[in-house]
């Protein structure tokens, strides 16, 4: 199947660009509510499943062992900004297990949040595996090995027993067996797998809703549900859309971005799980489609997100980046 266009940047009267993707609303029964373009085909959600994969550190029991509250579950479940508030937090997780920085294994990279990748440069000081913005999940890994007595070297790898847990989580979310031929490395390097958008969706309604899991599972669900609400801004970062969403929308909407134009979330009080791929990657893309999703639902959200009028340097609009007509078709559809 041929995704349709979803997305369109307009330069004058004419339109310049266009993104194809494909879109599936799904409850946690796994009916689709509304679909559009390919949602069969397994997509990797990257960065956009981290909620489901701090699950395993609730239910071990290791998050209470080490004294996790609301704060440090939200940033297990983050793709922070790499602000020195991040990064203490998540020195903190590795601390109160006897670890260090050293033990991670996500590599490093500047922060996201432009100001503090400013105020390293002007201190001469190097970025750390703190400031990667998955540092929070990886702190999270190693505290749920050390609780367990598992190694902590190579908790990265798909057989150590960390990422078994969370394999057997996702399965059990998705429906879906997480296979060796769906398995690829991630950026931050553990594993990820390919998972259709049909069956991402039915995860996020199962993970906001606690449907048809077993209770112990559901309430890890609802207190990272809960963490992500209360610390919107630790899951992302000031100006970002995840964290501006959950902010204004708290309790209603959770929303996580996966790299390489992957959006998932859940509309909390439809008990309705969303996932959209957009095809070539595009961020724009898939934050313009993210957002027009749950404005149709939640008008209060509208703004929240990029600029629909494009502007060029000297302050000059010269289009727009907006939903196409296949797009807007579909939220036609949802009430």
């Amino acid at each position: 199947m041929r995704n349709p266009v979803l997305i369109e940047l307009t330069r004058g009267q004419r339109v310049e660009s266009r993104h194809t993707g494909a879109i599936a609303l799904v409850r946690a029964s796994g009916e689709i509510v509304a679909s559009i373009g390919d949602v069969d085909t397994p997509v990797f959600p990257r960065s956009a499943i981290k909620p489901l994969q701090a699950i395993p550190c609730i239910e071990t029991g290791a998050a209470d062992r080490f004294g996790f509250g609301s704060p440090e579950i939200a940033l297990a479940s983050a793709s922070h900004s790499g602000t020195p508030e991040h990064a203490a937090l998540a020195q903190s997780m590795l601390e109160r297990a006897g670890l260090t920085v050293g033990s991670l294994a996500c590599g490093a990279h500047e922060p996201l949040d432009v100001e503090s990748a400013r105020a390293l440069v002007r201190a001469s000081a190097p970025a750390t595996a703190l400031h990667h913005n998955c540092s929070g999940k990886h702190a999270a890994m190693l505290v749920t090995a050390v609780h367990a007595g598992e190694p902590t070297e190579g908790y990265w790898h798909h057989g150590h027993p960390v990422q078994v847990r969370i394999a057997r989580v996702l399965e059990d979310l998705t429906g879906q067996p997480m296979r060796d031929d769906v398995r690829g490395i991630d950026g931050c390097g553990v594993p990820n797998w390919a998972i259709p958008l049909r069956a991402l969706a039915q995860a996020w309604a199962r993970f906001a809703t606690g449907t048809r899991l077993a209770e112990p599972r559901a309430q890890a669900c609802h207190r990272i549900a809960g963490a992500c609400w209360h610390h919107p801004e630790l899951v992302a970062g000031a100006g970002r859309l995840d964290s501006a969403v959950m902010g204004r929308l708290n309790g209603t909407v959770l929303l996580k971005a996966g790299a390489e134009g992957v959006y998932c979330g859940a509309l909390a009080e439809l008990e309705v799980g969303f996932a959209l791929k957009i095809d070539d990657g595009a961020k724009r893309a898939a934050e313009t489609a993210a957002l027009a999703l749950i404005t149709r639902i939640y008008p209060a959200a509208a703004g929240l997100g990029p600029a629909t009028r494009l502007t060029n340097w000297s302050g000059v609009e010269t289009g727009s980046i907006q939903p196409a007509s296949a797009l807007d078709c579909l939220l036609a559809q949802i009430d």
